[in-house]
């Protein structure tokens, strides 16, 4: 039989038999923050058995309650003699009911918990106050309170479980409810994941991502200047979207002529600003500065700013440097560039009948692209071109033999009729295409200066690793890779007109080792001072572990390729992580760097501690995936020495 009881709290103890032993701490003052609103009151009461002392308790049930009340109790807020209503039962019956409580209970669901806070908000509640009211974060409030934008039809297809949890986020982005439902009715069921309900709702917006956006200073700086802002709270970056576009397009037309006017002042015949390449840009005639020499005043300048620049480089590299050093450097770095442009102009030729175009690359940087000349007006007269080929005739006359002849519109025209029969020809033809990409990607790493002998506009970007490296004789990684090139190298046919050919008779599993083989030049996760890659650097770290990689496998810390370029605290820190504190006091015994650097490489040798940039850094929130593969015995290339 179970009796409600009164027990002041310092009576109260966590009970061994309570299965979940753990709390988080966030989830206690979360707790006692919802109590305290609730006028420190418990909207369950603990369940207790007897404990071994006489008048003590322990708590099967409610552990967290009573860590809650304690930490109240620390703050003041409550007596330690707090009373506390209880449930006793006996102690045969606890480990089962802590099971149960911890186990049997379900989450409230989140139409539920919206509808809750949508209740407490149109009390005009804050939010800060709801969260303290249900125990939990003011984040997941305003996502419950997000889902208002949501169409009851939506919401109720939720309850039903015909909609996840996820798709049902996507919608947030809109509160447009018939456009969600015709979204959710109009694309297909294998296609209606929350990125393709999210991009078909916001296909008329312009993401806080868009080139455009970037290049005038971000999502801030559009609404610094009055633009409309909507945001998806269930998208953690919280990133956005504009709204109006005019005003965009304006913005980004106000910068660049703001740039295109100091070009203009250098005297070209004509400056376009344009928010993407100009079709054709790359086949147009183009002027290229010539070389200036530096007078010997300038040249004296330029020589100091770079002794200064190696002299600042050094000195950080090593350690030695103070605080200012990263700021001289870049101040130096910007003396450098302004009198290396110096060395280099344009012809009064280039600018009388040159131009220029200021306009945004790839990734939204303002990009000037000088001397370009426009293409000659003049047309072909139909006389002329009739015209055009044949054969002067001089006294006799002589048959003249007709051929067919295409203007330069005309063949255009035709050969894109051509192109798009290709495309949609390749594109229902998944062997050909593999033979087709794979073709152009060997073009480029195996056959250099080849790559215009493919019809696939696909380019591989391939950055030679050694000028990065301080030591490449050493580096296995890239010996293991120039061996494997050097063999596959031996397969392939020396002509690169007979590698098409060649491939088509190839089978499928050799044409995706030849795939792979490829796609591996264009790895690149080198990260420089200055780089614009910070995603795709950080994305190395998913390849790597998808792949598996063992980074020990592949690099020795030692003295030449660690030590020897950090400074004695680093090696101190290392030392620490590798070896523990013990082993860090040794290399602060010596009295020299030199020696610290040969203590460093003697204690750490074997332990397979490498520097943490050289790592695959690991992913929390990340599973780990297991990979099966099949390999047959007769495999016809060779595979990199792992």
């Amino acid at each position: 039989m179970t009796e409600t009881i009164t027990i002041p709290l310092y009576k109260l103890d966590a009970d061994p038999k309570n299965v979940r032993k753990t709390y988080s701490a966030e989830g206690v003052e979360a707790l006692a923050a919802s109590i305290r609103t609730d006028g420190y009151r418990l909207l369950q009461n603990l369940v207790v058995r007897k404990g071994e002392k006489k008048g003590r308790y322990f708590v099967t049930a409610g552990g967290r309650r009573r860590a809650a009340l304690l930490l109240l109790a620390e703050a003041g807020e409550i007596a330690k003699d707090f009373p506390v209503e209880c449930k006793e039962r006996s102690g045969e019956d606890a480990t089962g009911i802590s099971l149960s409580e911890n186990v049997m209970r379900e989450d409230m669901h989140p139409v539920d918990q919206y509808e809750a806070f949508s209740v407490l908000a149109n009390e005009g509640k804050e939010i800060a106050d709801i969260a303290a009211r249900f125990g939990t974060t003011e984040t997941i409030v305003r996502k419950r309170l997000a889902l208002a934008r949501v169409s009851p039809v939506l919401l109720q297809m939720f309850r039903d479980e015909d909609v996840s949890f996820a798709q049902l986020s996507a919608f947030t982005v809109s509160d447009d409810h018939q456009r969600q439902v015709e979204v959710w009715r109009a694309l297909p069921s294998w296609n209606r994941d929350a990125f393709s309900i999210r991009r078909a709702l916001t296909e008329e917006l312009v993401a806080a991502t868009d080139k455009r956006v970037q290049f005038i200073g971000g999502l801030a700086a559009y609404e610094a200047a009055g633009g409309a802002v909507t945001r998806d709270l269930f998208d953690e970056r919280n990133a956005g979207y504009a709204t109006d576009t005019v005003l965009l397009e304006q913005l980004v037309a106000e910068k660049l002529e703001a740039a295109a006017g100091t070009v203009r002042a250098e005297g070209w015949k004509w400056v376009e600003c344009c928010t993407s390449m100009p079709e054709g840009l790359h086949s147009m005639e183009r002027h290229y500065p010539e070389d200036v020499s530096l007078s010997e005043e300038d040249q004296a300048v330029l020589d100091a700013a770079q002794a200064e620049y190696d002299e600042l480089a050094e000195l950080i590299e090593s350690g030695a440097a103070d605080d200012e050093a990263e700021a001289k450097l870049e101040e130096v770095e910007k003396r450098i560039d302004a009198l290396t442009a110096r060395t280099e102009a344009y012809s009064a030729e280039a600018l009388a009948n040159g131009g220029a175009f200021v306009m945004l690359d790839y990734y939204g940087r303002l990009s000037i692209e000088r001397g370009f000349v426009k293409p000659d007006d003049t047309e072909v007269t139909d006389k002329d071109e009739a015209n055009e080929g044949l054969p002067t005739i001089v006294g006799e006359a002589k048959p003249v033999i007709p051929t067919v002849t295409h203007s330069a519109a005309l063949i255009e025209d035709l050969t894109a009729h051509k192109t798009a029969a290709l495309r949609i020809q390749l594109a229902n033809n998944p062997d050909i295409a593999l033979v087709a990409v794979v073709h152009a990607m060997l073009l480029q790493v195996a056959y250099p200066y080849n790559s215009e002998q493919s019809a696939l506009q696909l380019s591989i970007t391939h950055e030679r690793l050694m000028p990065s490296m301080k030591d490449a004789d050493s580096c296995k990684g890239l010996a293991a890779f120039n061996d494997l090139s050097e063999n596959y190298g031996h397969h392939l046919p020396g002509n690169p007109a007979d590698l098409f050919d060649w491939l088509l008779e190839q089978p499928q599993d050799t044409l995706l080792s030849l795939l792979a083989f490829g796609a591996a030049h264009a790895v690149n996760a080198v990260e420089k001072k200055f780089t614009d890659r910070k995603k795709g650097i950080e994305q190395a770290n998913q390849l790597g572990r998808a792949l598996n990689v063992d980074m020990s496998e592949w690099f020795e810390t030692t003295g030449d390729s660690y030590f020897k370029h950090v400074n004695r605290t680093t090696i101190e820190l290392a030392v620490a992580e590798a070896k523990g504190r013990e082993a860090e006091l040794s290399v602060k015994a010596a009295a020299k760097k030199t020696e610290a650097v040969m203590i460093a490489e003697r204690l750490v040798a074997g332990s397979g501690w490498i520097p943490a940039p050289v790592r695959i850094a690991a992913d929390d929130d990340a599973r780990p995936v297991e990979h099966e593969t099949d390999i047959e015995d007769n495999e016809q290339f060779p595979e990199a020495a792992e």
